[in-house]
């Protein structure tokens, strides 16, 4: 992170700016997922179902494969107090449970006037498949510590 300003008192992100972060996705997130979202999806769910459509297999929600993109903003860049505007996300590749992925964001705009940081997401596989790509539009509210 940059300078400390009024408007960015964390430092404002640098253009160019990379954050990214990693963990493994387990059949546990699916079921996790299911209870907040409430989606039963058999896709999810039925082995076998799942089999016989061009996933050929289980595979776990988008919810759960663009989540590594909020703690990567809300954590690492541009950091705590951080919450998405916007997004537009486009899903290229299932994920499935074992798999690792990575998400990562990218700094493309930063406003000066106000704490509003654009980003290029990706979320990858290990093997560097990239399962989702798009953009955002982030806002970081100062947060008072203590």
């Amino acid at each position: 992170m940059g300078t400390k300003s009024e408007v960015w008192p964390n430092g404002i992100p640098a253009l160019g700016q990379v954050a990214r972060r990693s963990r493994a996705v387990t059949a546990r997130d699916i079921g996790l997922f299911t209870d907040i979202s409430g989606d039963r999806n058999p896709l999810h769910y039925d082995e076998a179902a799942a089999r016989a459509t061009r996933f050929g297999g289980i595979v776990v929600q988008g919810g759960v494969t663009s989540a590594i993109l909020n703690a990567v903003v809300a954590e690492d860049l541009p950091g705590p107090g951080t919450v998405f505007l916007q997004v537009n996300w486009t899903f290229k590749a299932p994920v499935r449970p074992g798999d690792t992925i990575t998400g990562e964001v990218k700094v493309t705009k930063v406003r000066e006037d106000k704490p509003i940081t654009e980003l290029e997401t990706r979320v990858l596989l290990a093997d560097g498949t990239v399962v989702l790509e798009g953009s955002a539009a982030c806002y970081t509210m100062p947060l008072k510590q203590g």
